[in-house]
This record gives C-alpha cells, structure tokens and sequence, in this order.
C-alpha cells in the first residue's frame, strides 16, 4: 500500500484538531473533585453566588462526585445539603460569607453531607432562635471536618437526630453554643477548637432521658460565657443532659463561667482524662436523675468546687471518682447560683460511691465532703491525699444519714481538723480522727494518717 505524503499531513492534521477541541460534557475536575468555576461559581465577585453554588451542590450530589470551591470568597444567602452533598475547599483561603437567611447551611434527610476546608464566615448576623450557621436535621453519616466557623449570630453547629462526625474544626466568636447535638444517633465530636461562646462550647442534649453514646473527646475549649445568666445553665465548656452513655475523654478546657463539664440526669456518663483550669463553679458535675459515673484521671487547677456527684434526693446515684488532681478551690460561687451552695470543695458526693486515689490541694473549705443531711448511703472514702484545706474530710452525721467508709488517707495541714462531723455544710463535732473522739455507728472510721 502507497502511503502519499499529503493524505497523511491530512490524516494528522484531523487528529490534532480533534485533540484541541475542548471537552464540553462535563466540568473540569481536580483531586479534590469537580471545579464549582465551571459550573458558573464565581470567587471574589460582588455579586450573590447563592444560585450558582446551589446548582453546582445539586448537579455534584446527583452525580455523586465532590465540589471542589477554589480560594476565594463567595457571597451567598442559605444553601441546602442534599444526600451525596461533598463540598470542599482550600483550608484558609476559600470563604463563604453568609449575606443572610436561616442558616448558610440547611439540611433535611441528608445522607453523607460533607463539608471539608472551608471557613464560613456568619457575619454576626443573627439567626433564628435554636439555629445554627450549619443546621442540620436527621442527617446520616454527616462529616464536618478541616473548617473553621466564625461569628456565627446564633450556634455554630445545630443538629438534631443525626449522626456523623465533627472533626479538627475551628469554631471561634459564637453567639450562642458552639456545636449542638439534640437526640444524636452516634455522634463523634473530637479534635475541635472552640474559643468563645456565648452560651455552651458543645451541648449534647435530648428531650427525654435515654441512650445517646456520643463521644467527645481532644477537644480544645477556652472563654465559654454564662450571656444570658441563669445558674448553671450557660457558661459551660461541655454539657450533657438526659444523654445517657456520653464519653467525654482528654479535652482541654480553660476558662469557663461555669462548669468544665456537666453531666444532668445523664446516665453512664464517663468524664476521664480531661485538662480543666479557671473555670468559676463546680469543675467536673453530675447531677440530678442519673445512675453510674465515672469520673477519672482529671486535672482541675482553680474552680469553686472540683468535682460533684449529687442531688441523691432526684435519683442522683452510683459513681466512682478517682486518681483525679484537684488544687486550688476557689472560695465563692458565681453570682446566680443557689444562696446556699457551698464553695472551696475538692470533691463532693452522696450515694452508692467510692472516692479513691484523689489528691487534693488548697481547699478553702474541704477538701472531700460525703453526703447532704440525710442524703448519704454507702460512701467509700478511701487512699487519698489531702492538703491544706480548712477541713480534711467532711461526713453528715444527720439523723437519717446512711453509712461512710473512711480509711486508709492522708490528711495534712487541716485548720478545723482531719475528720469532721456535718450538719449540711456546718461542722458540728470535733477532729473524729482525734484520739478518743465520739464514735457515730453509721461512719466507719478505719486508720488514717494525719498530721
């Protein structure tokens, strides 16, 4: 066969120009996904893009393939998340600033929303009531990673029976709470920063007690206010309530109005391995209707009160708190809290509960304190170190008041005396550590060291 010089010039020129002429089908994409620019998404422009973004959010949830949003900003009014929804950006650089609306972003139903690497900025502008700049509702393996989220006006992150996970996430000059979880169906909120809010840091909550098991956990929390007062509500850098089986392990927590971490009518709770320092009422709490605690393995530097395990009179039963550091009590509550709540406590406990392996330092009232008036049964107080506090060790001896265990501690440098008799947050006996003090058959007082 004679292949002719000008037939091939001729065929080549034909595959050359078919290589040149620009694919036209489907956008561009990149590692991080399709490019929302060739979808008519516009960075840095003047003009809304809330059209635009939500057609290119459609078209790459429908074709199950991830939105890649270059650096820049972007202005834009609420976006919703359907299933398959994947945006990413470029950690830093690319923006979406919120112009207005319920949330930026609005979710129903969704199964696997994703949102990676980008900041969204609220503006301040304020949002409905229990409403967050990311609103997401019924959500299913949800992720919200690598963003941050600033001045949201109303929480940063709202959920309501979902589940997924919130990770590495920077959440910083929030209006009400950081990241909130109603009725949450396995929820992981870790590795998050969260510096100033105006209500809670992370609130995992549910409208009636019941199972919840989210875990949170390497969480950095810091400048949590109490805004809108109350007496403990607020001003909390993580709270449970009625969420039963909660873990909340190895967070860092700094300067709260309120409590570091609070555990109401949360069964199961676990609190371990937390950092906690300057936080203004009770450090580490579980309270009213709940049975079983765990609180372990804690360092709290500066609070009103360490670490309490009460309300027995509502159920409040069941716990164990030990190998926990807790020094320099604070002397009063903030203003707002029961008149007659005590302060200046290292640990605090009523029912069904072993104290042990604690050390405690520089408590201006006591340094532990079992039971309430008749609101004590069956304490264990045992191995721990306490120092400098006005009293040791303060049991009720109240008529009604069940049994104590008090044995086997380290007591030194106590003003009022190393084992005291109580009448609520009255000491009404002398050192029951001293040499032929009065016995009460209910406390068993074992072989302390005291000096």
């Amino acid at each position: 066969m004679t292949i002719h010089r000008r037939g091939l010039l001729g065929a080549l020129a034909g595959v050359l120009t078919t290589a040149a002429t620009p694919v036209t089908a489907a956008p561009l994409t990149s590692k991080r996904g399709r490019d929302a620019t060739q979808l008519g998404v516009r960075p840095d422009s003047s003009d809304d893009q809330t059209e635009a973004l939500q057609r290119a959010i459609d078209d790459a949830a429908e074709r199950r393939v991830p939105l890649a949003l270059p650096p820049g900003n972007y202005r834009t009014g609420t976006l919703r998340l359907p299933s398959g929804a994947q945006l990413s950006g470029v950690r830093g650089a690319t923006r979406l600033v919120f112009t207005g609306g319920s949330s930026l972003f609005d979710s129903a139903g969704a199964n696997a929303p994703t949102l990676s690497g980008l900041v969204l900025d609220g503006g301040g502008i304020a949002l409905p009531a229990r409403r967050g700049l990311v609103h997401c509702v019924g959500a299913r393996a949800l992720r919200i990673e690598q963003c941050s989220i600033t001045a949201s006006g109303g929480s940063g992150i709202w959920l309501e029976t979902s589940s997924g996970t919130i990770s590495d996430n920077i959440l910083t000059a929030i209006a009400v709470t950081g990241v909130v979880s109603f009725d949450g169906r396995g929820l992981r909120v870790d590795g998050n920063t969260i510096l100033g809010t105006n209500d809670n840091g992370i609130e995992i909550l549910r409208t009636a007690i019941g199972d919840d098991g989210s875990i949170v956990t390497g969480n950095r929390i810091e400048n949590i206010k109490a805004g809108p007062g109350g007496s403990g509500q607020y001003g909390n850098a993580i709270n449970a309530f009625r969420a039963g089986n909660v873990i909340v392990s190895g967070n860092r927590i700094k300067n709260c109005d309120y409590s570091a971490v609070r555990g109401n009518s949360a069964s199961n709770i676990q609190i371990t391995g937390n950092s906690v320092s300057d936080v203004r009422e009770v450090a580490l709490y579980s309270e009213f209707a709940f049975e079983g605690a765990v609180i372990a393995n804690n360092t709290v530097d500066g609070a009103a009160l360490g670490v309490s395990v009460c309300n027995f009179n509502e159920g409040g039963r069941l716990s164990t708190v030990h190998g926990n550091i807790i020094r320099n009590l604070r002397p009063k509550r903030p203003i707002g809290t029961a008149p007659d709540d005590d302060a200046g406590i290292g640990i605090y406990v009523e029912a069904d509960t072993a104290v042990t392996g604690n050390v405690i330092e520089n408590a201006p009232s006591f340094g532990i304190v079992a039971g309430w008036g008749r609101y004590l049964r069956d304490v264990a107080i045992t191995g721990n170190v306490v120092r400098k506090a006005f009293v040791g060790i303060g049991v009720s001896v109240m008529d009604g008041a069940g049994t104590a265990a008090i044995t086997g501690n380290v007591i030194a440098e106590t003003q009022r005396g190393a084992v005291v008799g109580l009448d609520h947050a009255k000491p009404v006996t002398p050192d029951l550590a001293a040499p032929g003090a009065a016995k009460f058959a209910q406390i068993a007082l074992g072989a302390n060291s005291v000096r």
